[in-house]
């Protein structure tokens, strides 16, 4: 499985990875922090063979698509394990997820996931994975202060999971 992601300017992963600091601690639960999962958006989720079948259309976005700002405006949860932060789905992520759908489905032997095709996707930002019922309840507490904000994506990213492992990134054009 290989994930296309959205990165954040510094501001923004500082916010965010602050959370997931601060979640680990009170939880107990280091899961994101010991294995260096970077704060990201998900953005496809891809079975492939290989990521040398995918470089090449991944590759093929530099250049093509600009960075963008989002809203990050509540705190959810995937029950039972997962606690994350989402931004509404304005017009320049619905583009940016279609345009890389768009880039990847087309892929010989390779599936993208249903959980990341146009209109059938929840952007989120985990913040904490593999909980128990009790560090979730602890982690819900963390994030009672949580206040909306605005974040910017710079950057585009192919990695691999489990564990996480960068592949490519890609810097967005400036507006």
């Amino acid at each position: 499985m290989y994930l296309v992601s959205a990165y954040f300017d510094s501001e923004t992963n500082k916010i965010l990875q602050g959370y997931i600091n601060k979640i680990a601690a009170a939880t107990g639960n280091g899961f994101m922090v010991e294995n260096n999962v970077p704060p990201h958006l998900t953005l496809s989720a891809i079975e492939a063979r290989s990521v040398d079948v995918l470089m090449p259309a991944f590759d093929s976005l530099a250049g093509k698509i600009a960075q963008g700002e989002i809203s990050i405006i509540t705190v959810g949860q995937l029950m039972p394990k997962v606690i994350y932060v989402a931004p509404y789905l304005n017009e320049y992520l619905c583009a940016l997820e279609q345009r890389i759908f768009d880039c990847l489905s087309g892929i010989p032997e390779t599936t993208v996931s249903n959980y990341y095709k146009p209109l059938s996707w929840l952007p989120h930002i985990t913040l904490a994975k593999t909980l128990t019922r009790e560090q979730m309840l602890e982690a819900v507490r963390v994030m009672e202060d949580f206040k909306s904000f605005k974040a910017k994506v710079e950057k585009i990213g192919l990695a691999k999971v489990n564990p996480h492992q960068d592949v490519s990134q890609i810097q967005l054009s400036i507006p």
